[in-house]
């Protein structure tokens, strides 16, 4: 370890679990210190105890539900990220549901509106009540985890595929506008094939044994996150070409 995240603050929703666990175990072992964010506490009170291991006191556990999150909710989650540490340096986006795999004739308007709200307008909400911190970073780095399938429609992926390419161009709006009058970069970027439980949930009868363990994934999330990808913004990469 390099330790090229030293002294870096950096919030991970979807932290108790797949990619976002990951990410936050190798950026603390980098250095960093975290706002670990998820909605399953003993999960979350886990992955916290790890961390405490690992780089004690330099984790705060933030429990929330982001599909019934509400304003203050999200405006307290700020407020305590000033208050600890005046400011944020990397916020990076795992949390997301994939609804099911379904003809778009046939899918279910309340399942549809859960993932497009926790996969898009729970992190929109999440991102802007956080960019005052951002923008208080000398070098600050945004990073919405996003699919192949945001990138390029697939049949019966529905809502989530849906979801994951209007990410992207979130992703690209925010670039452009903080390009040039803030240190705010933003890109997406795409893990690929891992041994998630999303994973499983898409693909049942696969072989996970085949499948990258997302501790493998986790390098372009670091350099994005530190020194290495300051020059780095709306782009859209890929974790297994990075």
């Amino acid at each position: 370890m390099s330790g090229e995240l030293q002294g870096r603050v950096i919030a991970i929703t979807g932290a108790t679990g797949g990619i976002g666990r990951a990410v936050a175990l190798a950026a603390a072992r980098e250095g960093a210190q975290l706002i670990v964010v998820g909605r399953n506490l003993p999960r979350l009170q886990g992955l916290h105890a790890e961390l405490e291991q690992l780089v004690p006191g330099a984790a705060l556990m933030v429990q929330l539900d982001l599909e019934k999150a509400l304003a203050n909710d999200y405006d307290r989650i700020a407020e305590a990220v000033l208050n600890r540490y005046g400011r944020l340096d990397g916020l990076v986006h795992c949390a997301g549901l994939l609804g099911t795999l379904t003809p778009i004739d046939q899918y279910d308007v309340p399942t549809w509106c859960r993932v497009m709200h926790v996969n898009v307008t729970a992190a929109f909400a999440l991102t802007q009540v956080l960019l005052p911190a951002l923008r208080k970073s000398a070098d600050a780095s945004v990073i919405f985890t996003s699919s192949s399938v945001g990138r390029k429609g697939r049949a019966y992926w529905g809502a989530y595929a849906v979801s994951k390419f209007a990410v992207e161009g979130m992703a690209q709006v925010m670039a452009a506008e903080l390009s040039g009058n803030s240190t705010v970069r933003v890109n997406t970027l795409n893990p690929g094939r891992a041994r998630t439980v999303m994973r499983r949930q898409a693909y049942p009868s696969e072989n996970l044994e085949s499948l990258p363990l997302p501790e493998t994934l986790t390098e372009p999330y670091l350099r994005l996150l530190g020194p290495r990808g300051a020059e780095i913004t709306g782009q859209a990469l890929d974790c297994q070409q990075a």
